[in-house]
């Protein structure tokens, strides 16, 4: 069969067990870095060789080492599904094997809490304000912090359940992993800043307890938020961060706390490993350590 029609199979099959945005991502890579290089070859005809060739050229591109495990996740799931329908005998993205690795050095750009406050100085609507607030002192995805809805508060708790494609039409989906459905306890303050943004929804809307607390009626779209940060960041004449750098600023800011347990900042953050935090966070370098350490 031909390369691209057993792509159209496979979409429908991928479209039923992963999550939406998943599912889009895995289709979008594909459609970028795979079917291009196969599209006019029939499966039936595809060797070793010929995956060997296509790794050659995604090695030319000089990607990441974790987009080069993505790319060989989304192909080799492809090759498996024809494996499975017999239409080739062999996975042989599976018998290629991964990618080599190449040294990397990753360095996450956070803010200490002394610029947080004042790049939020320079945001000029509460409600950013005080979607970066939770962000930074507790260390949720952007796409969590998104989906929190009044329903999620309970007395001091807020509950991590949800996130939101943002790529779209913006609905709730199921979160990252399980170890991401979590139970995150608040402080008086900012239970505070949320019950000041329900009293604002309830004299400007017709509210309901399915509003979104970071947005109103729907959630905060991603793009005017990248672009209030950016206004901010400037205004503060501060080096510009990523929403999820703002969940590596709280990540980093309590690994180096004092009486800060690592499993505690494992958690909060909803990895499913402490190892997976030590190896994100604990890469920083000595003159990074220093500044959260004072």
């Amino acid at each position: 069969m031909n390369f691209e029609q057993v792509y159209g199979e496979f979409k429908e099959y991928a479209s039923r067990r992963h999550k939406k945005q998943g599912f889009v991502t895995i289709c979008q890579d594909f459609e970028k870095h795979v079917l291009p290089y196969f599209k006019n070859r029939n499966v039936e005809s595809l060797t070793k060789k010929d995956v060997l060739n296509w790794q050659n050229n995604i090695l030319d591109f000089d990607f990441s080492n974790q987009y080069n495990s993505i790319l060989y996740y989304v192909f080799n799931s492809f090759f498996e599904y024809c494996v499975n329908c017999s239409y080739v005998d062999e996975n042989y993205v599976s018998s290629v094997g991964t990618f080599t690795k190449k040294i990397e050095h990753k360095e996450h750009n956070v803010y200490t809490i002394w610029q947080f406050r004042r790049f939020r100085h320079f945001l000029d609507e509460n409600i950013y304000k005080q979607y970066f607030n939770f962000m930074y002192f507790y260390g949720t995805r952007p796409s969590e912090c998104m989906a929190l809805r009044f329903c999620d508060l309970e007395k001091g708790f807020v509950h991590i359940n949800h996130s939101i494609c943002r790529k779209g039409d913006r609905k709730l989906d199921t979160p990252k992993n399980q170890s991401s459905i979590r139970v995150i306890k608040i402080s008086l303050l900012m239970r505070f800043r949320i019950w000041r943004l329900k009293r604002f929804y309830q004299k400007n809307f017709d509210f309901s307890n399915d509003y979104y607390i970071f947005g109103g009626f729907k959630p905060l779209a991603p793009t005017t938020i990248d672009r209030r940060k950016s206004c901010a960041c400037i205004k503060a004449k501060l080096k510009p961060i990523t929403q999820h750098e703002f969940r590596h600023s709280y990540a980093t800011r309590m690994i180096h706390k004092r009486r800060v347990p690592i499993d505690y900042v494992s958690r909060s953050l909803g990895h499913s490993k402490v190892s997976t935090t030590l190896d994100i966070y604990l890469h920083q370098e000595k003159n990074t350590l220093n500044v959260f350490s004072r």
